[in-house]
């Protein structure tokens, strides 16, 4: 593989699954990986970080059944510097068309005195005796010098060199902990390249992360400087202030072709679609004036924008909405659409649901068209997001009754079933959400920390769907939860429960009294 400094296609790896699964509360079950995992592989992601094997066997099962099911893109496993790491990822991406190891060591002054306790000549030797061992294993290696934006240039191009010499095939420069701006970042890419001997032999690679709001400028400051592949996740979710967004840097390069003459294998009018698939599996909204993706992206309330939009388009819009995957909310569907209608209007809004999810979905259309006057395509989105993100729940809202008074009592009459079993109780809070809340906790016997709660519309109107978002915190570990509902209290309930049960899931704990304390 030669070096891709003189041509203008970038490469997209996409580390969703892995760094962006890696912010607080964002764990993934394996049906919801395989579900964004198929939607990468379809739009075009040429590599697809799919997890760390090591961590877990939870992560190791979700990256061997992606490299089994992935058709096309190349699937990656993240390593340490660790014998036993890279035998792991190995033995992970090894069902894959095209696997990848890509493994990593600290270069930075900082992490070497402090976390790693290493000299650099230590490090120089792990980094030749832990790429040859991954390009033993597997033809293609990649190799990260972890915080190398806080690395002397001298240290790093040494690493580089020998990375490349063992058998690297891509080199990535991370901003691990987003410190650098869009000029140190040119800099360091581009001087790197002229120093390092054997650069000719590697694909350089960016990994910036956001803690700067400049993840996405240092990213694209990377590929004019001679990167060509560009490492992101869909909405910009991971550590911390997250990672470049995939579709900020797809559009971009896209859009400014003009000033940036480079060009992606992406199908972009996925970019919607794999958003709201993510936003559902991770449980993470997307801010409505999220750049290409957010609510309000292709939204104009101005009169002067209103009447420019009106003219020409172009006058306020840079992008279609349409290039993006985004259509206009119409009004067609309703309580006297049939199963064929809802499956048409599924498919034109990217989604394909099997049987059982489809059935399930299309009665809770059904009752919502019988209680809202108008669905629109928001409202149909927001219910089959919910339905995938909160299908395995073992946990379940079966009843609620709550009864409040200005001054008096808020009373909450709760029935859940766990694991099939049902489980009554009843709770006395200074509030309708407080009682809800607390009638749970005493359900499953815990009382998770709430961290976040928050509640908003799917549309507009008083019979607008409402859109719960609940985070907890138990014992250090966070979770999400999402719920859409006709009813803002309920909606509430069956948010705070979904993110119950993703505390389960992470900890694999029985479903009643096992997170007590």
């Amino acid at each position: 593989m030669t070096n891709q400094a003189n041509t203008d296609r970038v490469y997209i790896f996409d580390t969703t699954l892995r760094d962006g699964e890696q912010s607080p509360g964002a764990t993934m079950t394996l049906e919801e990986k395989l579900q964004v995992a198929e939607i990468l592989d379809t739009m075009g992601v040429d590599i697809i970080e799919a997890g760390f094997p090591i961590a877990s066997n939870g992560d190791f099962e979700a990256v061997a059944t992606v490299a089994k099911r992935a058709k096309n893109s190349v699937i990656c496993g993240l390593a340490r510097a660790i014998p036993a790491d890279i035998d792991r990822a190995g033995e992970a991406v090894r069902f894959a068309k095209r696997g990848r190891i890509h493994t990593f060591v600290s270069t930075s002054p900082i992490h070497l005195a402090h976390q790693m306790k290493k000299t650099e000549d230590e490090v120089l030797e792990i980094v030749t005796k832990t790429v040859t061992q991954a390009r033993n294993l597997i033809d293609d290696v990649e190799w990260s010098g972890m915080d190398a934006t806080r690395t002397p240039i001298e240290f790093l191009a040494r690493c580089t060199e020998a990375a490349i010499k063992a058998g690297a095939t891509t080199i990535n420069i991370p901003d691990t902990v987003g410190y650098s701006t869009p000029e140190d970042y040119y800099q360091l890419i581009h001087d790197l390249i002229e120093m390092v001997p054997n650069s000719d032999k590697a694909i350089f690679s960016t990994h910036c992360h956001n803690d700067l709001g400049m993840a996405v400028a240092n990213s694209l400051a990377g590929v004019r400087a001679g990167a060509r592949q560009v490492e992101c996740t869909i909405n910009g979710i991971g550590e911390r202030a997250g990672n470049a967004a995939l579709e900020e840097v797809v559009m971009a390069l896209r859009t400014r072709a003009d000033a940036l003459p480079y060009h992606t294998e992406i199908e972009t009018t996925h970019l919607s679609r794999a958003s709201r698939a993510v936003s559902a599996a991770a449980n993470f909204p997307v801010q409505y004036n999220k750049a290409i993706v957010g609510k309000n992206a292709f939204a104009h309330e101005s009169g002067i924008h209103q009447d420019g939009m009106l003219k020409n388009a172009s006058t306020y819009e840079i992008m279609t909405p349409e290039s993006v995957g985004i259509k206009s909310t119409s009004l067609v569907m309703g309580k006297h659409s049939g199963r064929h209608a809802f499956k048409e209007k599924l498919k034109d809004l990217g989604y394909e649901l099997a049987d059982n999810q489809f059935q399930e979905a299309f009665q809770r259309f059904k009752d919502l068209a019988d209680r809202k006057k108008h669905v629109y395509d928001d409202d149909i989105i927001a219910l089959v997001d919910d339905e995938i993100g909160s299908g395995a729940d073992r946990i379940k809202l079966v009843d609620m009754s709550v009864t409040s008074k200005t001054g008096g009592v808020h009373r909450c009459e709760l029935k859940v079933a766990v694991d099939g079993a049902p489980v009554e109780v009843s709770f006395d809070g200074t509030g309708s959400v407080d009682a809800i809340f607390s009638a749970i906790k005493k359900a499953v016997n815990a009382s998770p920390h709430l961290v976040l709660y928050a509640v908003d519309g799917v549309t507009g109107g008083t019979d607008a769907q409402a859109n719960a978002h609940v985070r907890l915190e138990l014992n250090g570990r966070i979770a999400s939860g999402n719920a859409t509902e006709p009813d803002t209290l309920v909606a509430s309930a069956r948010a705070y429960l979904n993110a119950y049960n993703r505390l389960l899931v992470e900890r694999g704990a029985p479903a009643q009294g096992a997170l007590a304390g």
